[in-house]
């Protein structure tokens, strides 16, 4: 009997979905036209608003279908069919650089306790969902050290942040390194000594539980919670030691700075995705590096915060046009991969990119630049949300139509209000 991959308890008034069990997984593969995925790129810093956002938005309308790119974001240009631009959308969250972690969450990690879900970030609530079937249930790209401590762009339901891989050189080692039998062996014996560890953990849990009052009880629970985290992931490593890992397409490439890397690591992702290594991805650019590939003095933070001194304006902006460029590069790159059964990646990858900073000079975290690709989602037009109106919609609405759209059965994330309209036909 072949069961439907969502597996739900069905209760009084709703439907509660359930994790993937083994003992009820599917006999047969997925078809490849089923298979979807999630890529978001963040930045730390956002983009220079006068030149990201074209230069008119009509101010009564919604839809914006003859619209012209800013300087920094025309790269887009030749995209537009594929692409989305989505303005006055943000999370009503204040903070500035320490309130951008909140851009795949919507939730800032002081009002974390609060919330049913934490602050799990859009790509770890995916990947609990889809990330089971490759050897990554996720890989998030980044910087580990630097500005405001390194890229935080990933959050688990239990409020840690995902470490970042940083840079080409281990995402390379990640993807396509091979394991000797010896090394094999070694990490099949630390996963079986994790898994002794975590059983005992968990018989201990039942006695330790009637101990704790009804307010501890909670705590406990997120305990017990990554806990289950870490159970999961260990059982997915065992299951993947002896698979071969893809052959590598190229020589092992070296660091140098995240946007120095940037056409590298695009293509690594793709290569991820192409090799069905993951199905979830996040790149988080941060803000502690000098750019001088581009010929530009002084580091990008400083850059950021520009005071409208032209000098540091223009550099800002030629910044932001490579990354965007390079962003346009990585979206054509998709478009030209097809599967086995002939479907574009781009038409089966949901591709988010933005930013938690609206405006860096300012600290800002409204406005939030925001770009919304392929998927199979109705693009070709400018999205104009009025700010602080009645119909204003939080910026997790958008995530709950993501979440759909990659036939995850929700109706609520973060602080949503519902689906984003304009985005179907």
């Amino acid at each position: 009997m072949r069961l439907n991959r969502r597996k739900w308890l069905r209760g009084t008034g709703g439907l509660l979905l359930l994790p993937q069990f083994e003992s009820l997984a599917d006999n047969q593969p997925v078809a490849r036209a089923d298979v979807k995925r999630l890529v978001c790129v963040g930045n730390l810093l956002g983009f220079y608003p006068g030149a990201f956002w074209p230069a008119a938005i009509p101010a009564d309308t919604f839809r914006v279908e003859n619209y012209r790119f800013g300087q920094s974001s025309k790269a887009l240009d030749k995209l537009r069919g594929n692409i989305t631009l989505l303005a006055g959308l943000d999370h009503s969250v204040k903070g500035g650089h320490f309130a951008v972690h909140s851009f795949l969450s919507g939730v800032v990690r002081s009002e974390a306790v609060s919330m049913p879900d934490g602050n799990i970030t859009l790509d770890q609530f995916v990947a609990e969902h889809i990330g089971a079937t490759t050897r990554f249930p996720s890989l998030a790209i980044g910087d580990s050290t630097g500005l405001h401590g390194g890229c935080q762009l990933s959050w688990t339901r239990t409020g840690t942040r995902v470490p970042p891989i940083e840079g080409p050189s281990s995402v390379y080692r990640l993807l396509f390194e091979k394991m000797d039998g010896g090394d094999r062996a070694a990490v099949a014996r630390r996963l079986a000594n994790e898994t002794s560890i975590l059983d005992s953990v968990r018989d201990d849990a039942g006695q330790f539980r009637k101990r704790l009052s009804s307010a501890d009880q909670h705590k406990f629970e997120e305990y017990l919670t990554a806990v289950r985290d870490v159970e999961q992931r260990v059982q997915l490593r065992r299951r993947w030691i002896d698979v071969p890992k893809p052959r590598p397409p190229f020589p092992p490439p070296r660091n140098t700075n995240l946007v120095e890397d940037l056409p590298l690591l695009y293509d690594l992702i793709a290569l991820a995705l192409q090799t069905e290594s993951t199905n979830v991805v996040t790149l988080e650019i941060g803000g502690a590096f000098r750019p001088t590939h581009l010929g530009i003095q002084g580091d990008y933070h400083a850059l950021s915060h520009h005071g409208k001194r032209a000098g540091h304006v223009e550099s800002l902006i030629t910044l932001d046009a490579y990354q965007i460029e390079h962003f346009a590069r990585f979206l054509e790159k998709l478009a030209s991969m097809t599967d086995a059964e002939g479907n574009s990646f781009l038409d089966t990858t949901v591709v988010l990119m933005g930013s938690g900073m609206g405006d860096a000079n300012t600290h800002t975290n409204k406005n939030l630049p925001v770009v919304l690709a392929g998927g199979g989602f109705q693009h070709g037009s400018l999205l104009a949300f009025k700010q602080n109106g009645s119909d204003s919609p939080p910026l997790c609405n958008l995530f709950v139509s993501i979440l759909q759209q990659l036939g995850i059965a929700v109706d609520r994330f973060g602080k949503s209000t519902g689906t984003l309209r304009g985005l179907t036909a």
